[in-house]
Protein backbone atom coordinates (compact mmCIF):
# COMPACT_ATOMS: atom_id res chain seq x y z
CA UNK A 1 0.00 0.00 0.00
CA UNK A 2 2.23 2.70 -1.31
CA UNK A 3 -0.25 5.57 -1.16
CA UNK A 4 -1.58 7.21 1.96
CA UNK A 5 -4.33 5.21 3.62
CA UNK A 6 -7.75 6.77 4.01
CA UNK A 7 -9.29 7.35 7.40
CA UNK A 8 -11.80 4.54 6.77
CA UNK A 9 -9.03 2.10 5.89
CA UNK A 10 -7.16 2.97 9.08
CA UNK A 11 -10.29 2.58 11.21
CA UNK A 12 -11.05 -0.77 9.57
CA UNK A 13 -7.48 -1.96 10.20
CA UNK A 14 -7.72 -0.93 13.84
CA UNK A 15 -11.03 -2.76 14.21
CA UNK A 16 -9.46 -5.89 12.67
CA UNK A 17 -6.42 -5.76 14.96
CA UNK A 18 -8.48 -5.05 18.08
CA UNK A 19 -10.95 -7.83 17.22
CA UNK A 20 -8.09 -10.28 16.66
CA UNK A 21 -6.42 -9.34 19.96
CA UNK A 22 -9.68 -9.53 21.93
CA UNK A 23 -10.59 -12.90 20.40
CA UNK A 24 -7.09 -14.28 21.05
CA UNK A 25 -7.24 -13.16 24.70
CA UNK A 26 -10.73 -14.64 25.12
CA UNK A 27 -9.44 -17.89 23.62
CA UNK A 28 -6.52 -17.96 26.03
CA UNK A 29 -8.78 -17.29 29.00
CA UNK A 30 -11.38 -19.86 27.94
CA UNK A 31 -9.08 -22.69 26.89
CA UNK A 32 -5.56 -21.83 28.05
CA UNK A 33 -2.47 -23.25 26.41
CA UNK A 34 -1.86 -26.98 26.48
CA UNK A 35 -0.90 -29.79 24.14
CA UNK A 36 -4.58 -30.81 23.98
CA UNK A 37 -5.53 -27.31 22.82
CA UNK A 38 -2.80 -27.32 20.14
CA UNK A 39 -3.91 -30.74 18.98
CA UNK A 40 -7.56 -29.65 18.76
CA UNK A 41 -6.67 -26.46 16.91
CA UNK A 42 -4.62 -28.21 14.22
CA UNK A 43 -7.15 -31.04 13.86
CA UNK A 44 -9.95 -28.51 13.39
CA UNK A 45 -7.89 -26.46 10.92
CA UNK A 46 -7.01 -29.54 8.86
CA UNK A 47 -10.68 -30.63 8.83
CA UNK A 48 -12.02 -27.21 7.72
CA UNK A 49 -11.09 -27.32 4.00
CA UNK A 50 -13.00 -30.55 3.46
CA UNK A 51 -16.11 -29.47 5.33
CA UNK A 52 -18.87 -26.95 4.73
CA UNK A 53 -17.87 -23.41 3.72
CA UNK A 54 -14.67 -24.71 2.17
CA UNK A 55 -14.98 -21.99 -0.51
CA UNK A 56 -13.37 -19.56 1.93
CA UNK A 57 -10.10 -21.50 1.64
CA UNK A 58 -10.08 -20.33 -1.97
CA UNK A 59 -11.85 -16.99 -1.61
CA UNK A 60 -9.76 -15.42 1.16
CA UNK A 61 -6.33 -16.26 -0.27
CA UNK A 62 -7.46 -15.02 -3.70
CA UNK A 63 -8.64 -11.75 -2.13
CA UNK A 64 -5.30 -11.47 -0.29
CA UNK A 65 -3.45 -12.19 -3.56
CA UNK A 66 -5.38 -9.43 -5.32
CA UNK A 67 -4.46 -6.97 -2.55
CA UNK A 68 -0.82 -8.17 -2.74
CA UNK A 69 -0.81 -7.75 -6.53
CA UNK A 70 -2.19 -4.22 -6.23
CA UNK A 71 0.38 -3.20 -3.63
CA UNK A 72 3.22 -5.15 -5.29
CA UNK A 73 2.70 -3.30 -8.58
CA UNK A 74 2.78 0.01 -6.69
CA UNK A 75 5.98 -1.09 -4.93
CA UNK A 76 7.54 -1.86 -8.33
CA UNK A 77 6.48 1.53 -9.71
CA UNK A 78 8.06 3.26 -6.71
CA UNK A 79 11.20 1.08 -6.70
CA UNK A 80 10.60 -0.11 -3.14
CA UNK A 81 12.41 -3.06 -1.58
CA UNK A 82 10.63 -6.44 -1.52
CA UNK A 83 7.93 -6.41 1.14
CA UNK A 84 8.69 -9.46 3.30
CA UNK A 85 12.46 -8.97 2.94
CA UNK A 86 12.17 -5.40 4.19
CA UNK A 87 10.08 -6.53 7.17
CA UNK A 88 12.61 -9.22 8.10
CA UNK A 89 15.78 -7.17 7.61
CA UNK A 90 14.93 -3.57 8.52
CA UNK A 91 13.64 -3.26 12.05
CA UNK A 92 12.97 0.45 11.59
CA UNK A 93 10.86 -0.01 8.47
CA UNK A 94 9.14 -3.23 9.61
CA UNK A 95 6.35 -1.65 11.71
CA UNK A 96 5.33 0.69 8.91
CA UNK A 97 5.39 -2.03 6.27
CA UNK A 98 3.40 -4.40 8.52
CA UNK A 99 0.91 -1.60 9.08
CA UNK A 100 0.52 -1.29 5.30
CA UNK A 101 -0.23 -5.00 5.09
CA UNK A 102 -2.79 -4.90 7.88
CA UNK A 103 -4.51 -1.91 6.27
CA UNK A 104 -4.57 -3.71 2.91
CA UNK A 105 -5.98 -6.94 4.36
CA UNK A 106 -8.25 -5.61 7.13
CA UNK A 107 -11.47 -6.33 5.25
CA UNK A 108 -10.27 -9.82 4.38
CA UNK A 109 -9.29 -10.50 7.99
CA UNK A 110 -12.68 -9.30 9.27
CA UNK A 111 -14.42 -11.38 6.60
CA UNK A 112 -12.38 -14.38 7.74
CA UNK A 113 -13.31 -13.84 11.38
CA UNK A 114 -16.98 -13.62 10.46
CA UNK A 115 -16.90 -16.66 8.19
CA UNK A 116 -15.10 -18.74 10.80
CA UNK A 117 -17.60 -17.65 13.47
CA UNK A 118 -20.41 -18.92 11.22
CA UNK A 119 -18.51 -22.14 10.53
CA UNK A 120 -17.92 -22.75 14.24
CA UNK A 121 -21.55 -22.04 15.14
CA UNK A 122 -23.04 -24.36 12.54
CA UNK A 123 -20.41 -27.08 12.16
CA UNK A 124 -18.45 -27.25 15.40
CA UNK A 125 -21.41 -26.10 17.53
CA UNK A 126 -18.98 -24.33 19.85
CA UNK A 127 -16.82 -21.21 20.00
CA UNK A 128 -13.03 -21.23 19.69
CA UNK A 129 -12.04 -17.55 19.36
CA UNK A 130 -8.30 -18.22 19.14
CA UNK A 131 -8.87 -20.55 16.20
CA UNK A 132 -10.90 -17.84 14.48
CA UNK A 133 -7.92 -15.51 14.64
CA UNK A 134 -5.48 -18.18 13.51
CA UNK A 135 -7.61 -19.19 10.51
CA UNK A 136 -8.18 -15.56 9.49
CA UNK A 137 -4.44 -14.83 9.63
CA UNK A 138 -3.54 -18.04 7.77
CA UNK A 139 -6.04 -17.37 4.99
CA UNK A 140 -5.81 -13.59 4.68
CA UNK A 141 -2.59 -12.08 5.96
CA UNK A 142 -0.03 -14.83 5.31
CA UNK A 143 -0.80 -15.08 1.55
CA UNK A 144 -0.51 -11.29 1.30
CA UNK A 145 2.77 -11.34 3.19
CA UNK A 146 4.21 -14.07 0.95
CA UNK A 147 2.93 -12.76 -2.40
CA UNK A 148 3.44 -9.00 -2.32
CA UNK A 149 7.22 -9.18 -2.83
CA UNK A 150 7.14 -11.70 -5.70
CA UNK A 151 4.39 -9.69 -7.41
CA UNK A 152 6.54 -6.57 -7.09
CA UNK A 153 9.54 -8.36 -8.63
CA UNK A 154 7.43 -9.65 -11.53
CA UNK A 155 6.00 -6.18 -12.11
CA UNK A 156 9.53 -4.69 -12.00
CA UNK A 157 10.72 -7.15 -14.64
CA UNK A 158 7.72 -6.37 -16.86
CA UNK A 159 8.31 -2.65 -16.47
CA UNK A 160 12.01 -3.07 -17.29
CA UNK A 161 11.22 -5.22 -20.33
CA UNK A 162 8.62 -2.73 -21.57
CA UNK A 163 11.02 0.18 -21.05
CA UNK A 164 13.84 -1.52 -22.96
CA UNK A 165 11.52 -2.69 -25.74
CA UNK A 166 10.00 0.73 -26.33
CA UNK A 167 13.34 2.41 -27.16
Amino acid sequence: MAETATRNQIVLARVAVIAAIVLAVIGLVMYGISSDVYERIWKNIVDRPSGPMSFRFILQPIMAAIAALHDGVKDARLGRDPYLWKILTDRHAAPGRLREGVIATARIILLGLGMDAIYQAFVLKTFYPGEMVLVAILLAFIPYLLLRGPFARIASRWRARDASGSR
